[in-house]
Protein backbone atom coordinates (compact mmCIF):
# COMPACT_ATOMS: atom_id res chain seq x y z
CA UNK A 1 0.00 0.00 0.00
CA UNK A 2 1.30 3.93 -1.09
CA UNK A 3 1.80 6.00 1.95
CA UNK A 4 1.40 9.70 0.65
CA UNK A 5 3.35 12.83 1.92
CA UNK A 6 1.27 16.02 2.59
CA UNK A 7 2.66 17.61 -0.96
CA UNK A 8 1.79 14.42 -2.76
CA UNK A 9 -1.58 14.17 -1.23
CA UNK A 10 -2.20 18.17 -2.52
CA UNK A 11 -0.71 17.71 -5.92
CA UNK A 12 -3.25 14.41 -5.96
CA UNK A 13 -6.24 16.98 -4.93
CA UNK A 14 -5.11 19.55 -7.49
CA UNK A 15 -4.68 16.74 -10.11
CA UNK A 16 -8.17 14.81 -9.47
CA UNK A 17 -9.53 18.48 -10.13
CA UNK A 18 -7.57 19.58 -13.06
CA UNK A 19 -7.24 16.22 -15.29
CA UNK A 20 -10.58 14.73 -14.19
CA UNK A 21 -12.68 17.29 -13.66
CA UNK A 22 -13.83 16.97 -9.71
CA UNK A 23 -14.52 19.68 -8.15
CA UNK A 24 -12.80 20.25 -5.08
CA UNK A 25 -15.90 20.77 -3.31
CA UNK A 26 -17.11 17.73 -4.40
CA UNK A 27 -13.74 16.06 -2.27
CA UNK A 28 -14.44 17.75 0.47
CA UNK A 29 -18.18 16.68 0.45
CA UNK A 30 -17.01 13.19 0.32
CA UNK A 31 -14.36 13.93 3.01
CA UNK A 32 -17.25 14.83 5.09
CA UNK A 33 -19.60 12.67 4.58
CA UNK A 34 -16.90 9.65 4.56
CA UNK A 35 -16.09 11.16 8.29
CA UNK A 36 -19.87 11.30 8.92
CA UNK A 37 -20.08 7.13 8.14
CA UNK A 38 -17.48 6.71 10.98
CA UNK A 39 -19.27 8.94 13.70
CA UNK A 40 -22.17 7.07 13.30
CA UNK A 41 -20.77 3.66 13.48
CA UNK A 42 -19.57 5.23 17.01
CA UNK A 43 -22.50 6.75 18.31
CA UNK A 44 -25.30 4.19 16.96
CA UNK A 45 -27.11 6.93 15.55
CA UNK A 46 -26.14 10.86 15.64
CA UNK A 47 -29.53 11.82 16.30
CA UNK A 48 -29.82 13.94 20.00
CA UNK A 49 -26.58 13.56 20.57
CA UNK A 50 -24.52 16.14 21.66
CA UNK A 51 -21.78 16.90 18.91
CA UNK A 52 -18.50 19.41 19.36
CA UNK A 53 -16.99 20.60 15.94
CA UNK A 54 -13.40 22.39 16.22
CA UNK A 55 -12.74 23.96 12.91
CA UNK A 56 -9.53 25.46 11.40
CA UNK A 57 -9.64 28.33 8.70
CA UNK A 58 -7.74 25.66 5.38
CA UNK A 59 -9.90 22.95 3.90
CA UNK A 60 -9.84 20.43 7.27
CA UNK A 61 -12.04 23.17 8.84
CA UNK A 62 -14.28 22.74 5.72
CA UNK A 63 -14.72 19.13 5.91
CA UNK A 64 -15.71 19.73 9.54
CA UNK A 65 -18.40 22.16 8.71
CA UNK A 66 -19.50 19.72 5.84
CA UNK A 67 -19.61 16.95 8.94
CA UNK A 68 -21.87 19.60 10.72
CA UNK A 69 -24.44 20.36 8.10
CA UNK A 70 -25.21 16.32 7.52
CA UNK A 71 -25.17 16.19 11.43
CA UNK A 72 -27.53 18.88 12.03
CA UNK A 73 -30.07 17.72 9.32
CA UNK A 74 -29.46 13.80 11.54
CA UNK A 75 -31.06 15.89 14.54
CA UNK A 76 -28.13 15.77 16.53
CA UNK A 77 -27.26 19.01 18.78
CA UNK A 78 -24.04 20.08 17.18
CA UNK A 79 -22.11 23.08 18.16
CA UNK A 80 -19.27 24.45 15.76
CA UNK A 81 -16.05 26.08 17.21
CA UNK A 82 -14.03 27.97 14.44
CA UNK A 83 -10.79 29.58 15.27
CA UNK A 84 -10.85 31.95 12.10
CA UNK A 85 -13.23 34.88 10.91
CA UNK A 86 -15.13 34.17 7.73
CA UNK A 87 -13.14 36.09 5.52
CA UNK A 88 -9.97 33.99 6.40
CA UNK A 89 -11.85 30.95 5.38
CA UNK A 90 -10.71 29.20 1.89
CA UNK A 91 -13.19 29.51 -1.16
CA UNK A 92 -14.74 26.02 -0.29
CA UNK A 93 -14.60 26.48 3.07
CA UNK A 94 -15.93 29.67 3.09
CA UNK A 95 -19.21 28.70 0.94
CA UNK A 96 -19.61 25.61 3.56
CA UNK A 97 -20.04 28.20 6.37
CA UNK A 98 -22.63 30.00 4.63
CA UNK A 99 -24.72 27.60 4.10
CA UNK A 100 -24.60 26.96 7.62
CA UNK A 101 -25.47 30.04 8.61
CA UNK A 102 -27.94 30.06 6.69
CA UNK A 103 -29.25 26.72 7.99
CA UNK A 104 -29.17 28.76 11.80
CA UNK A 105 -26.51 26.38 13.13
CA UNK A 106 -24.38 27.88 16.22
CA UNK A 107 -20.97 28.74 14.82
CA UNK A 108 -19.10 30.42 18.18
CA UNK A 109 -15.70 31.91 18.14
CA UNK A 110 -12.51 30.05 19.37
CA UNK A 111 -9.89 32.91 18.86
CA UNK A 112 -9.22 34.28 22.05
CA UNK A 113 -9.03 33.08 25.81
CA UNK A 114 -12.53 34.47 26.34
CA UNK A 115 -14.11 31.73 24.18
CA UNK A 116 -12.38 29.01 25.84
CA UNK A 117 -15.29 29.06 29.17
CA UNK A 118 -17.85 28.01 26.42
CA UNK A 119 -15.90 25.45 25.07
CA UNK A 120 -15.16 23.86 28.48
CA UNK A 121 -18.77 23.94 28.64
CA UNK A 122 -19.37 22.25 25.42
CA UNK A 123 -16.67 19.98 25.75
CA UNK A 124 -17.81 18.76 29.17
CA UNK A 125 -21.29 17.98 28.57
CA UNK A 126 -20.36 16.67 24.38
CA UNK A 127 -20.96 13.01 22.89
CA UNK A 128 -18.62 13.40 20.45
CA UNK A 129 -15.82 15.82 19.44
CA UNK A 130 -14.27 16.12 15.68
CA UNK A 131 -11.05 17.46 15.25
CA UNK A 132 -10.69 19.55 12.26
CA UNK A 133 -8.43 22.46 13.37
CA UNK A 134 -4.93 21.16 11.25
CA UNK A 135 -4.49 18.95 8.16
CA UNK A 136 -2.13 17.53 6.83
CA UNK A 137 0.02 20.75 5.90
CA UNK A 138 0.76 21.10 9.75
CA UNK A 139 4.53 21.39 11.01
CA UNK A 140 6.54 22.46 13.77
CA UNK A 141 4.23 23.24 17.14
CA UNK A 142 1.39 24.34 17.91
CA UNK A 143 0.49 28.21 19.59
CA UNK A 144 -0.28 28.68 23.15
CA UNK A 145 -3.53 29.31 22.03
CA UNK A 146 -4.26 26.29 20.53
CA UNK A 147 -2.05 23.98 22.78
CA UNK A 148 -4.75 25.09 25.40
CA UNK A 149 -7.81 24.19 23.42
CA UNK A 150 -5.83 20.84 22.72
CA UNK A 151 -5.14 20.24 26.64
CA UNK A 152 -9.03 20.51 27.02
CA UNK A 153 -10.08 18.73 24.00
CA UNK A 154 -7.54 15.49 25.40
CA UNK A 155 -8.71 15.69 29.12
CA UNK A 156 -12.49 14.95 27.90
CA UNK A 157 -13.76 11.27 28.34
CA UNK A 158 -15.65 11.68 24.68
CA UNK A 159 -14.47 9.93 21.82
CA UNK A 160 -12.77 12.22 19.52
CA UNK A 161 -12.83 11.53 15.75
CA UNK A 162 -9.72 13.38 13.87
CA UNK A 163 -10.40 14.71 10.27
CA UNK A 164 -7.29 13.38 7.71
CA UNK A 165 -4.60 13.52 10.69
CA UNK A 166 -5.28 14.41 14.40
CA UNK A 167 -4.20 18.01 14.88
CA UNK A 168 -0.52 18.90 15.98
CA UNK A 169 1.13 15.79 14.38
CA UNK A 170 3.27 16.17 11.46
CA UNK A 171 2.04 14.42 7.96
CA UNK A 172 5.49 13.90 6.93
CA UNK A 173 7.32 12.51 9.62
CA UNK A 174 5.05 11.25 12.54
CA UNK A 175 6.93 13.68 14.64
CA UNK A 176 4.82 15.92 17.56
CA UNK A 177 6.85 19.16 19.09
CA UNK A 178 4.81 19.53 22.40
CA UNK A 179 0.79 18.58 22.08
CA UNK A 180 -1.62 17.16 19.40
CA UNK A 181 -4.74 15.71 19.55
CA UNK A 182 -5.41 12.20 21.06
CA UNK A 183 -7.63 10.74 18.81
CA UNK A 184 -9.52 7.67 19.03
CA UNK A 185 -10.40 7.44 15.54
CA UNK A 186 -9.08 8.76 12.47
CA UNK A 187 -10.14 8.85 9.62
CA UNK A 188 -7.62 9.80 6.67
CA UNK A 189 -8.22 10.18 2.83
CA UNK A 190 -7.27 8.44 -0.38
CA UNK A 191 -4.48 6.67 1.46
CA UNK A 192 -2.83 6.99 4.98
CA UNK A 193 -0.41 9.62 5.35
CA UNK A 194 3.16 8.55 6.17
CA UNK A 195 2.88 10.16 10.01
CA UNK A 196 -0.28 8.22 10.69
CA UNK A 197 1.85 4.74 11.08
CA UNK A 198 5.18 6.16 12.78
CA UNK A 199 5.60 7.07 15.90
CA UNK A 200 4.70 8.85 18.07
CA UNK A 201 1.99 10.07 15.43
CA UNK A 202 1.08 6.19 15.48
CA UNK A 203 0.04 7.23 19.26
CA UNK A 204 -2.29 9.55 18.83
CA UNK A 205 -4.27 8.30 15.82
CA UNK A 206 -6.56 5.72 17.69
CA UNK A 207 -8.30 3.26 15.06
CA UNK A 208 -7.17 4.47 11.92
CA UNK A 209 -9.84 4.26 8.83
CA UNK A 210 -8.78 5.18 5.06
CA UNK A 211 -11.30 6.74 3.11
CA UNK A 212 -12.63 7.02 -0.74
CA UNK A 213 -13.73 10.33 -1.51
CA UNK A 214 -13.73 9.64 -5.45
CA UNK A 215 -10.24 10.13 -6.66
CA UNK A 216 -9.62 8.42 -9.35
CA UNK A 217 -7.12 4.96 -8.65
CA UNK A 218 -4.92 5.66 -11.11
CA UNK A 219 -3.85 9.07 -9.60
CA UNK A 220 -3.22 6.75 -6.07
CA UNK A 221 -1.27 4.52 -8.06
CA UNK A 222 1.17 6.40 -9.41
CA UNK A 223 4.98 5.16 -9.37
CA UNK A 224 5.84 8.36 -8.65
CA UNK A 225 4.86 8.27 -5.23
CA UNK A 226 7.81 6.23 -3.63
CA UNK A 227 6.63 5.74 0.17
CA UNK A 228 4.93 2.30 1.18
CA UNK A 229 3.61 0.76 3.70
CA UNK A 230 4.59 -3.09 3.37
CA UNK A 231 1.23 -5.79 3.84
CA UNK A 232 0.54 -9.47 3.53
CA UNK A 233 0.04 -8.92 -0.01
CA UNK A 234 3.07 -7.64 -0.91
CA UNK A 235 4.88 -10.30 0.80
CA UNK A 236 2.43 -13.15 -0.14
CA UNK A 237 2.95 -12.73 -4.14
CA UNK A 238 7.02 -13.22 -2.89
CA UNK A 239 6.45 -16.69 -1.40
CA UNK A 240 5.85 -19.00 -4.43
CA UNK A 241 5.23 -23.04 -3.67
CA UNK A 242 7.66 -25.28 -3.86
CA UNK A 243 7.89 -28.08 -6.45
CA UNK A 244 8.15 -31.70 -6.27
CA UNK A 245 10.95 -32.30 -7.90
CA UNK A 246 13.34 -29.85 -6.15
CA UNK A 247 16.07 -30.11 -4.03
CA UNK A 248 18.32 -28.47 -1.34
CA UNK A 249 20.86 -26.76 -4.75
CA UNK A 250 17.39 -25.68 -5.51
CA UNK A 251 16.77 -22.88 -2.89
CA UNK A 252 20.28 -21.66 -2.61
CA UNK A 253 23.77 -21.82 -0.77
CA UNK A 254 24.15 -18.84 2.09
CA UNK A 255 27.78 -18.20 2.93
CA UNK A 256 27.62 -16.47 6.70
CA UNK A 257 30.88 -14.47 7.59
CA UNK A 258 31.87 -13.84 11.44
CA UNK A 259 32.34 -14.71 14.83
CA UNK A 260 34.40 -14.05 17.57
CA UNK A 261 35.34 -14.77 21.20
CA UNK A 262 31.95 -14.18 23.08
CA UNK A 263 29.56 -14.10 20.36
CA UNK A 264 29.50 -17.15 18.42
CA UNK A 265 26.07 -17.15 19.43
CA UNK A 266 25.45 -14.33 16.66
CA UNK A 267 26.59 -16.11 13.92
CA UNK A 268 24.73 -19.33 15.16
CA UNK A 269 21.29 -17.42 15.30
CA UNK A 270 21.84 -15.94 12.11
CA UNK A 271 22.73 -19.61 10.24
CA UNK A 272 19.75 -20.72 11.57
CA UNK A 273 17.39 -18.34 10.64
CA UNK A 274 18.91 -18.74 6.98
CA UNK A 275 17.39 -22.35 7.14
CA UNK A 276 14.53 -22.01 9.03
CA UNK A 277 13.31 -19.18 6.17
CA UNK A 278 14.16 -22.09 3.52
CA UNK A 279 17.80 -21.70 2.65
CA UNK A 280 19.14 -25.42 1.15
CA UNK A 281 22.36 -24.87 2.46
CA UNK A 282 24.32 -22.58 4.94
CA UNK A 283 27.83 -22.50 5.34
CA UNK A 284 29.23 -20.35 8.67
CA UNK A 285 32.52 -19.24 7.94
CA UNK A 286 34.13 -18.16 11.62
CA UNK A 287 37.05 -18.45 13.48
CA UNK A 288 39.03 -21.90 13.23
CA UNK A 289 39.07 -21.78 17.42
CA UNK A 290 35.52 -21.52 16.93
CA UNK A 291 34.57 -23.97 14.06
CA UNK A 292 33.67 -26.49 16.92
CA UNK A 293 31.70 -24.27 18.75
CA UNK A 294 29.50 -23.98 15.61
CA UNK A 295 29.51 -27.62 14.77
CA UNK A 296 27.96 -28.90 18.03
CA UNK A 297 25.75 -26.04 18.11
CA UNK A 298 24.47 -26.83 14.74
CA UNK A 299 23.96 -29.68 12.82
CA UNK A 300 22.25 -28.92 9.51
CA UNK A 301 25.27 -25.89 9.26
CA UNK A 302 28.70 -26.35 7.14
CA UNK A 303 30.96 -24.20 8.99
CA UNK A 304 34.54 -23.38 7.21
CA UNK A 305 37.37 -22.43 9.72
CA UNK A 306 39.22 -19.21 8.99
CA UNK A 307 42.92 -18.33 9.87
CA UNK A 308 42.63 -15.94 13.13
CA UNK A 309 45.09 -13.54 14.49
CA UNK A 310 45.96 -13.19 18.27
CA UNK A 311 42.57 -12.32 19.24
CA UNK A 312 41.10 -15.00 17.73
CA UNK A 313 39.05 -13.09 15.32
CA UNK A 314 39.26 -13.54 11.66
CA UNK A 315 42.99 -12.78 9.77
CA UNK A 316 43.54 -11.41 6.72
CA UNK A 317 45.37 -14.80 5.70
CA UNK A 318 41.89 -16.08 5.75
CA UNK A 319 41.04 -14.13 2.59
CA UNK A 320 41.96 -17.08 -0.18
CA UNK A 321 39.23 -19.42 1.82
CA UNK A 322 37.05 -16.90 1.91
CA UNK A 323 37.56 -16.16 -1.11
CA UNK A 324 36.59 -19.70 -2.49
CA UNK A 325 33.59 -19.65 -0.92
CA UNK A 326 32.43 -16.90 -2.58
CA UNK A 327 32.41 -18.81 -5.73
CA UNK A 328 30.51 -21.22 -4.35
CA UNK A 329 27.07 -19.64 -2.92
CA UNK A 330 24.30 -17.67 -3.39
CA UNK A 331 24.65 -14.71 -0.86
CA UNK A 332 27.18 -13.68 1.28
CA UNK A 333 26.27 -12.06 5.19
CA UNK A 334 28.99 -10.73 6.78
CA UNK A 335 29.51 -8.93 10.14
CA UNK A 336 27.25 -11.41 12.98
CA UNK A 337 29.61 -11.04 16.09
CA UNK A 338 33.05 -10.23 13.99
CA UNK A 339 33.84 -7.98 16.63
CA UNK A 340 35.41 -4.68 16.52
CA UNK A 341 39.26 -4.99 15.88
CA UNK A 342 41.73 -3.00 12.68
CA UNK A 343 42.04 -5.58 10.29
CA UNK A 344 37.86 -5.99 10.32
CA UNK A 345 37.56 -3.37 7.66
CA UNK A 346 40.03 -5.14 5.29
CA UNK A 347 38.15 -8.21 5.32
CA UNK A 348 34.82 -6.56 4.77
CA UNK A 349 36.60 -4.47 1.81
CA UNK A 350 37.58 -8.07 0.01
CA UNK A 351 34.14 -9.15 0.38
CA UNK A 352 32.50 -6.28 -1.84
CA UNK A 353 35.64 -6.33 -4.07
CA UNK A 354 35.16 -10.38 -4.51
CA UNK A 355 31.97 -10.98 -4.11
CA UNK A 356 30.28 -12.22 -7.13
CA UNK A 357 26.65 -12.55 -5.62
CA UNK A 358 24.57 -10.62 -3.04
CA UNK A 359 26.11 -8.96 -0.10
CA UNK A 360 24.25 -8.57 3.43
CA UNK A 361 26.01 -6.35 5.81
CA UNK A 362 25.47 -6.27 9.49
CA UNK A 363 26.61 -5.73 13.04
CA UNK A 364 30.48 -4.91 13.35
CA UNK A 365 30.49 -5.32 9.46
CA UNK A 366 28.83 -2.18 9.37
CA UNK A 367 31.23 -0.88 11.89
CA UNK A 368 34.42 -1.91 9.60
CA UNK A 369 32.95 0.25 6.89
CA UNK A 370 33.09 3.16 9.20
CA UNK A 371 36.44 4.51 8.31
CA UNK A 372 35.94 2.78 4.18
CA UNK A 373 31.98 3.55 3.46
CA UNK A 374 32.94 4.44 -0.28
CA UNK A 375 33.70 1.41 -0.67
CA UNK A 376 29.80 0.76 -1.43
CA UNK A 377 30.61 2.80 -4.63
CA UNK A 378 30.39 1.43 -7.49
CA UNK A 379 29.68 -2.20 -6.54
CA UNK A 380 28.31 -4.60 -9.38
CA UNK A 381 26.54 -6.48 -6.94
CA UNK A 382 23.63 -5.87 -4.85
CA UNK A 383 24.69 -4.53 -1.04
CA UNK A 384 22.01 -4.79 1.95
CA UNK A 385 22.66 -2.78 4.93
CA UNK A 386 21.17 -3.61 8.18
CA UNK A 387 22.00 -0.96 10.91
CA UNK A 388 20.46 0.17 14.31
CA UNK A 389 20.12 3.66 14.51
CA UNK A 390 23.56 3.47 16.96
CA UNK A 391 25.39 1.46 13.85
CA UNK A 392 23.80 4.03 11.11
CA UNK A 393 25.57 7.25 13.56
CA UNK A 394 29.02 5.89 13.38
CA UNK A 395 28.73 4.85 9.68
CA UNK A 396 27.61 8.59 8.62
CA UNK A 397 29.20 10.95 11.36
CA UNK A 398 25.03 12.03 12.19
CA UNK A 399 23.41 12.13 15.36
CA UNK A 400 21.10 9.16 16.78
CA UNK A 401 18.83 12.28 16.90
CA UNK A 402 19.23 13.39 13.24
CA UNK A 403 18.65 10.12 12.01
CA UNK A 404 15.65 9.61 14.23
CA UNK A 405 13.93 13.05 13.33
CA UNK A 406 13.00 12.09 9.68
CA UNK A 407 13.60 7.96 9.34
CA UNK A 408 12.12 7.75 5.91
CA UNK A 409 13.91 10.95 4.22
CA UNK A 410 17.25 9.58 6.24
CA UNK A 411 17.04 6.23 4.67
CA UNK A 412 16.13 7.67 1.16
CA UNK A 413 18.68 10.02 0.76
CA UNK A 414 21.35 7.11 2.10
CA UNK A 415 20.34 4.69 -0.23
CA UNK A 416 20.25 6.82 -3.04
CA UNK A 417 23.55 8.65 -2.40
CA UNK A 418 25.83 4.79 -1.93
CA UNK A 419 23.84 2.64 -4.15
CA UNK A 420 22.35 0.13 -1.31
CA UNK A 421 19.14 -1.35 -0.05
CA UNK A 422 19.27 0.15 3.54
CA UNK A 423 17.53 -1.71 6.34
CA UNK A 424 17.39 1.14 9.00
CA UNK A 425 16.07 -1.24 11.92
CA UNK A 426 14.26 0.20 15.00
CA UNK A 427 10.05 0.91 15.66
CA UNK A 428 8.93 0.53 11.84
CA UNK A 429 12.20 -0.37 10.34
CA UNK A 430 12.13 1.47 7.35
CA UNK A 431 13.29 -0.10 3.90
CA UNK A 432 14.87 2.21 1.38
CA UNK A 433 16.78 1.64 -2.32
CA UNK A 434 18.69 2.89 -4.70
CA UNK A 435 15.58 3.61 -6.65
CA UNK A 436 13.96 6.01 -4.30
CA UNK A 437 11.64 3.52 -3.47
CA UNK A 438 10.97 3.27 0.44
CA UNK A 439 9.47 0.23 2.53
CA UNK A 440 7.97 1.03 5.76
CA UNK A 441 7.13 -2.54 8.20
CA UNK A 442 4.53 -2.01 10.93
CA UNK A 443 4.95 -5.97 12.18
CA UNK A 444 6.86 -6.65 15.75
CA UNK A 445 6.35 -5.80 19.03
CA UNK A 446 8.66 -4.18 21.89
CA UNK A 447 9.58 -8.08 23.18
CA UNK A 448 12.14 -7.81 20.12
CA UNK A 449 14.15 -5.52 21.58
CA UNK A 450 16.78 -8.46 22.52
CA UNK A 451 19.82 -9.53 22.11
CA UNK A 452 20.20 -11.55 18.68
CA UNK A 453 16.92 -10.39 16.82
CA UNK A 454 19.33 -8.46 14.75
CA UNK A 455 21.64 -11.34 13.99
CA UNK A 456 17.98 -13.27 13.12
CA UNK A 457 16.73 -10.67 10.71
CA UNK A 458 20.65 -10.77 8.72
CA UNK A 459 19.75 -14.41 8.56
CA UNK A 460 16.49 -14.12 7.24
CA UNK A 461 17.34 -11.85 4.51
CA UNK A 462 20.29 -13.74 3.43
CA UNK A 463 17.76 -17.14 3.26
CA UNK A 464 15.21 -15.38 1.07
CA UNK A 465 18.14 -14.02 -1.24
CA UNK A 466 19.13 -17.51 -1.79
CA UNK A 467 15.86 -18.77 -2.77
CA UNK A 468 15.82 -16.52 -5.76
CA UNK A 469 14.41 -13.07 -3.84
CA UNK A 470 15.42 -9.93 -5.03
CA UNK A 471 17.57 -8.39 -2.15
CA UNK A 472 15.14 -5.65 -2.28
CA UNK A 473 12.51 -8.03 -1.89
CA UNK A 474 14.31 -9.85 0.55
CA UNK A 475 15.06 -6.68 2.25
CA UNK A 476 11.16 -5.40 2.78
CA UNK A 477 9.63 -9.29 3.07
CA UNK A 478 12.12 -10.41 5.62
CA UNK A 479 11.99 -7.36 8.20
CA UNK A 480 7.88 -8.10 7.67
CA UNK A 481 8.48 -11.88 8.05
CA UNK A 482 10.74 -11.27 11.03
CA UNK A 483 8.20 -9.31 12.68
CA UNK A 484 5.51 -11.49 12.34
CA UNK A 485 7.76 -14.18 13.91
CA UNK A 486 8.11 -12.08 16.81
CA UNK A 487 4.10 -11.33 16.62
CA UNK A 488 4.28 -15.37 16.81
CA UNK A 489 6.49 -15.68 19.41
CA UNK A 490 4.72 -12.79 21.66
CA UNK A 491 1.50 -14.17 21.35
CA UNK A 492 2.65 -17.56 22.84
CA UNK A 493 5.15 -16.50 25.52
CA UNK A 494 4.51 -12.54 25.95
CA UNK A 495 6.78 -9.93 25.25
CA UNK A 496 8.94 -9.51 28.37
CA UNK A 497 10.53 -12.58 28.24
CA UNK A 498 10.76 -12.83 24.41
CA UNK A 499 14.36 -13.94 23.38
CA UNK A 500 16.08 -14.35 19.97
CA UNK A 501 15.60 -18.22 19.70
CA UNK A 502 11.95 -17.65 20.31
CA UNK A 503 12.09 -15.57 16.67
CA UNK A 504 13.54 -18.58 15.10
CA UNK A 505 11.36 -21.28 16.34
CA UNK A 506 8.58 -19.43 14.99
CA UNK A 507 9.77 -18.63 11.73
CA UNK A 508 8.20 -21.17 9.75
CA UNK A 509 4.69 -20.73 10.85
CA UNK A 510 5.24 -17.08 10.77
CA UNK A 511 5.82 -17.76 6.90
CA UNK A 512 3.90 -20.65 6.35
CA UNK A 513 0.73 -17.65 7.00
CA UNK A 514 1.44 -16.15 3.76
CA UNK A 515 3.02 -19.20 1.33
CA UNK A 516 0.64 -19.64 -1.78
Amino acid sequence: MKLLKADEMKAIDQEASSEYGIPSIILMENAGLRTLEVIEEILGESKNKSIIILAGRGNNGGDGLVIARHLLNSGAAVKVFLTGKADELTNDSRLNYEILVRMGAPILPLMSDEDLDSLMLSLVNGDLIVDALYGIGFKGSLGRFESRVVKMVNWCRAPVVAVDIPSGVEADTGRVYGLAIKASHTVTFALPKIGLVLEPGKEYVGTLSVADISIPTVLLENSSIKTNLINEQMVRMLLKPRAADTHKGTYGHVLIIGGSPGMVGAVTMASLAALRTGAGLVTAAVPESLAAAVDSSLMEVMTAPLAENGQSAIAPEALPVIENLLGTVSVCAIGPGMSRYPEAGAIVRFVLEKAGVPVVIDADGLNALQDDIAILKDRQVPIVLTPHPGEMARLTGKSIEEIQTNRVEFARSFAREWGVSLVLKGNKTVIAHPSGEVYINISGNPGMATAGSGDVLCGVIAGLVAQGLKPQEAAFAGVYLHGQAGDLAARIKGERGLIAGDLISCLPGAIKQYEL
